[in-house]
Parts: C-alpha cells; structure tokens; sequence
C-alpha cells in the first residue's frame, strides 16, 4: 500500500489502511518514544497516544513534506505533553561540574555501541533527556524548546550542558568511551 492510499485510507477510516500505516510507522516512533519515557511500557503509552492523534488529526496533513516528519513531530509533541502533564520533565539534578563538554562520535567506536549510548541517555534525570532529545537529536533551538517545555531559555541550555556532562560520565563509568585527554564532542558541537 502506497502512503497516499494509507493516507486516504486513514481519512475513509479503513481499518486496514489504519493497520498498514501503524505498522509502517510504529517501529521508528517506537524508537522515538523509547528516548523520551523511562521504561518500554511508557514509551508504548507514549507511542499509543500519539497514533491516536495521528489517525484523529490525519486530515491535518497537507501533502507537503514528509509523512514520517509529520508523524514524528506529532509523536515528540505527544511525549513532551506527557512528560508536561506529569511534570517529570522539571526533575533536575545539580552537577557541580556542569561546564560546556564537547563529545564527538569518533569516541563511539562502533554501531554497536550506539544503542548502549542511546540506554545510557535513558539513565538521564528526565529533564536533561527531554533536552538532549529535543536539542541534539531532533534539532529544536534552545529558544524552541524553551517554548515547548515552558522554562527559560536559560535553562534549556543549562540542562543541555549538565546532560552532556552526565552523559559522558556515565559513557566513561560504562567504558564506552575513554577517558577524555581533553573536551570531547559528541551530539552536536558546542552550545
């Protein structure tokens, strides 16, 4: 089944375009969600709500674009409404050395460890994960963010800081990186 006729499907509410679509689709949002939620169970809530969305706002698609962007932003604002809802994404843990850190993916060996880094962004408080996702992996500026999440612009990039520190340290406990020489850079470059 072509997207179009999954789209139109959606519209005509046809249970097998439904099927079709999810099934194209869940596994890479289940991934997304995975990022945003503490556990497997949360992240499929997470992933269920956001297909309700979809399939409810489905007629909202402009055929512009990617489908998958379009599904994507509807599933990452629904994980960021969650986390808002139950006001999980304010938990905040001070690190006394919160300075900008600098990591870079010539530090991750191999493929292999990537989802090893990807579960130790998990171990993040979910205020510094909410950041790092948004920041670093789904590209929202600092002043977006700020925005979604309802907190200073300030401290989107004091909680993008203090996540990069905790995501080496915890990269190095876990010998998935060495010991930095000197900054490291990782996600993305400084900020």
């Amino acid at each position: 089944m072509t997207e179009d006729q999954m789209i139109q499907g959606c519209l005509d509410n046809i249970a097998a375009a439904q099927e079709a679509f999810y099934n194209r689709f869940s596994p890479r949002m289940l991934g997304v969600c995975y990022r945003f939620a503490r556990n497997r169970e949360d992240a499929e809530d997470m992933m269920q709500e956001g297909f309700i969305k979809i399939f409810s706002q489905i007629q909202q698609f402009r055929w512009q674009g990617a489908l998958e962007g379009w599904v994507r932003r509807i599933i990452v604002h629904t994980c960021i409404n969650i986390l808002k809802k139950n006001k999980k994404f304010t938990d905040s843990v001070d690190i006394i050395h919160a300075n900008s850190i600098y990591l870079n993916e010539n530090n991750i060996p191999s493929l292999l460890q990537a989802k090893q880094v990807v579960e130790c962004i998990r171990l993040l408080p979910i205020g510094y994960k909410t950041v790092l996702n948004l920041y670093a992996i789904e590209g929202y500026s600092h002043k977006e963010i700020a925005a979604i999440l309802d907190i200073a612009e300030s401290t989107s990039r004091s909680q993008y800081t203090r996540a990069k520190s905790m995501l080496e340290e915890v990269l190095i406990r876990k010998k998935i990186i060495q010991q930095p020489r000197e900054r490291i850079s990782m996600l993305t470059g400084s900020d």
